[in-house]
């Protein structure tokens, strides 16, 4: 299966909307999203405010591309497996696989934006609102996998779960303070769905 090729104006528009998210996650990270405006992140970012318009709806939204990045690769890997029902443990790799990346800065912004939510209903709504997105074209991305045969029922629980482990690995993962620099969000997702695989 060859992937499209992207059109070198659709790479600079998303590059522009992950300078646009890294810059609204540094101002929030460090001083919430109710300190912040759209005005300060579009200066930030070096843009105009119309032109942040044109990528957000929102201030709070700005941050979507960046936190969304992780589950595209990982539902990218799971839908080039093989043709049917993953395991868990399979689910378990394409997530180690999507969180193996070198950028420190990213994951450091992630980290503060995550931290950041707790106190902030705003930023939760978007973090949600990315993760029920996830877990619905995971579904998608596993019912064709499975072939018309599979049960839907089965499909979705497995889609909701392994989301759901994910999502809670990256929060747990962002508010662990013991272990400073030696933890990792992959090593706590892996935590998360192997007590997944142990209850089903």
């Amino acid at each position: 299966m060859t992937t499209p090729r992207t059109t070198l104006a659709e790479r600079r528009k998303t590059e522009t909307r992950l300078e646009i998210a890294r810059t609204a996650a540094r101002l929030f990270a460090d001083r919430g999203t109710a300190d912040v405006t759209a005005e300060e992140i579009a200066a930030a970012a070096g843009i105009g405010l119309r032109t942040f318009y044109r990528y957000s709806r929102t201030k709070e939204d700005a941050v979507e591309p960046m936190l969304a990045t992780g589950a595209q690769r990982w539902l990218e890997i799971i839908a080039a497996g093989p043709r049917r029902l993953p395991r868990v443990n399979e689910l378990q790799a394409a997530a180690v696989r999507s969180m193996s990346v070198d950028d420190t800065e990213d994951l450091e912004l992630t980290r503060g934006l995550l931290r950041a939510m707790e106190s902030d209903a705003a930023l939760r709504a978007v973090w949600h609102r990315i993760n029920m997105e996830a877990e619905r074209e995971l579904s998608r991305v596993l019912a064709e996998l499975a072939g018309p045969g599979a049960d839907p029922l089965r499909v979705r629980l497995l889609a909701a779960a392994a989301a759901g482990a994910i999502r809670i690995g990256l929060e747990e993962w962002a508010l662990d303070t013991s272990a400073a620099g030696t933890s990792s969000p992959a090593a706590t997702a892996v935590r998360c769905m192997r007590a997944l695989a142990t209850g089903i």
